[in-house]
């Protein structure tokens, strides 16, 4: 009888240990890709991406600065702030040009290339070792015989979704 008491003490002990080292180890997985330490890491602060480039679509500009901002409301548990965020993104919109892509048999340009290019300076105030300045590109193709006009919101939204998820990787990802 007191080998099965000292028996199951020492399981409850080991049992015991066993949750203390579990719930002591601080593992944080999460779904969407994002690796924050949220306390650590409370806030954001996500400037307006003004267009530089000499080629202007007018609405990618707030195409652009509404999806940045959807993706870390949605995929994060950070605070937006106007300033003096743990995390900083700024930057501009550097590029937007199309080129023919392809030529048909006939030597016409048969397909355009579309792309966007995006300069992102990030400031992370909590470890300044992860700042960086970096330019970020999406390309798209459209058929030549379409006109942009008719293809151009589409492929923008897309392109722009491109980059913001490179964008989001690059900064709270840690791919």
């Amino acid at each position: 009888m007191a080998s099965l008491k000292k028996h199951l003490t020492s399981r409850s002990l080991a049992l015991f240990l066993l949750v203390i080292v579990v719930s002591a180890c601080k593992v944080s997985y999460t779904f969407n890709g994002a690796s924050i330490d949220y306390t650590k890491t409370k806030t954001i602060t996500i400037a307006d991406f003004p267009i530089r480039s000499n080629y202007v679509w007018g609405p990618m500009q707030s195409i652009f600065n509404n999806e940045l901002k959807d993706i870390f409301a949605n995929h994060t548990k950070l605070s937006q702030v106007k300033r003096n965020g743990d995390l900083k993104l700024e930057g501009e919109i550097t590029q937007y040009n199309q080129r023919n892509k392809s030529v048909s048999s006939e030597g016409y340009s048969a397909q355009t290339e579309l792309s966007i290019t995006v300069n992102v300076r990030f400031t992370n105030n909590v470890d300044h070792k992860q700042d960086f300045e970096k330019q970020f590109t999406a390309t798209s193709t459209y058929e030549t015989t379409q006109s942009l006009s008719a293809v151009q919101e589409t492929l923008v939204t897309e392109m722009v979704k491109d980059i913001v998820e490179q964008i989001f990787n690059a900064t709270v990802a840690n791919w």
